[in-house]
């Protein structure tokens, strides 16, 4: 499955859009960690343990959304952004999406 932010993909035509896929996560944060990054926070730096839980996210959330596309018979997701809310105290949601089309060759079009 081709995953792109831009619009179209070089070499490749758009032959159908099935319309805007989607996959989300919502994570909370936890108490261990929550404290790691408050002694981390005192001296500085990258909260290594919230990147990587953060990280995982996003790939949880790009998954779900290919899932999503496959489901409609889409090979290529465009416009694909991110986006993050904060849900409630120590949680937030990762969100991404993007259109679902198919693709082939252009010299096949």
């Amino acid at each position: 499955m081709i995953v792109t932010t831009t619009p179209d993909i070089v070499g490749k035509h758009i032959t159908k859009t099935f319309g805007m896929v989607r996959g989300s996560t919502v994570r909370a944060k936890h108490l261990g960690k929550d404290l790691l990054a408050f002694f981390r926070n005192l001296v500085g730096g990258e909260i290594a343990e919230y990147s990587k839980m953060l990280a995982e996210s996003r790939e949880q959330a790009l998954d779900r959304m290919i899932s999503d596309a496959k489901k409609l018979g889409a090979n290529a997701i465009v416009g694909t952004r991110y986006s993050t809310s904060h849900i409630t105290k120590g949680a937030a949601e990762i969100l991404i999406y993007g259109t679902a089309v198919l693709i082939e060759d252009e010299d096949e079009a």
